[in-house]
C-alpha cells in the first residue's frame, strides 16, 4: 500500500462516530451513498444542527491510499453530471468521492436541473456557490480503512 499524504477531517452529527460505516438507506446524497466528511470544521457543525439543537463533531486523520479508485471534482459539469446522476440512485466505482457540495440553495437548482426545469446553461447562471463548501464520501470498506479517529466533542447551536 503506498500512502501519500494526511489531512484532517471532520463528521458532524447527532452523536459521536468512533466506527464510520456506509449508510445504504438514501441515494438522495450528491455522491451517493457513503460516510461523509469535510474539511470544514464549521461545515460539519452545520451538519450537526440539521436536525437538532445539540450534535458532535467527530474528527479523524484522513490518510490517502493511492490503491483506492479515487475521484475529485471541481465545481464544472462532470460534478453536475455525477450529482444528478447519484440523486436518480445511480452507483458508481469509486472508493472515494471528493468536491463541492451542493448546500440547500444550489440542491434546489440540482432539482429544477433534473426536472428539466432549468437546462444545464441556466443551472450555472444561477448556482453560485456562496462560500466554500467541500465534501468527501467514503463508499468502500477499504475506504473507510483510511480514517482514523482522533477525537469527538458535543457542540450547540448556540455556541
Amino acid at each position: 500500500m503506498k500512502v501519500e499524504k494526511e489531512h484532517v477531517l471532520f463528521h458532524g452529527g447527532s452523536e459521536p462516530v468512533l466506527s464510520p460505516e456506509i449508510r445504504t438507506t438514501r441515494y438522495t446524497k450528491d455522491f451517493g451513498y457513503g460516510f461523509y466528511c469535510t474539511r470544514f470544521e464549521g461545515q460539519a457543525r452545520k451538519w450537526c444542527h440539521r436536525k437538532s439543537v445539540a450534535g458532535f463533531i467527530t474528527s479523524y486523520v484522513y490518510i490517502q491510499n493511492a490503491d483506492l479508485n479515487v475521484k475529485i471534482f471541481k465545481e464544472n459539469d462532470e460534478w453536475l453530471d455525477f450529482v444528478a446522476d447519484c440523486r436518480k440512485g445511480k452507483l458508481h466505482e469509486y472508493d472515494i468521492v471528493e468536491g463541492p457540495m451542493a448546500d440547500d440553495q444550489i440542491w434546489d437548482f440540482v432539482d429544477d436541473y433534473l426536472d428539466g426545469n432549468i437546462s444545464r446553461e441556466e443551472f450555472w447562471s444561477i448556482a453560485k456557490f456562496r462560500h466554500p463548501t467541500h465534501q468527501i464520501s467514503f463508499h468502500t470498506d477499504s475506504a473507510l480503512q483510511s480514517l482514523k479517529y482522533v477525537s469527538h466533542m458535543e457542540v450547540r447551536r448556540d455556541e
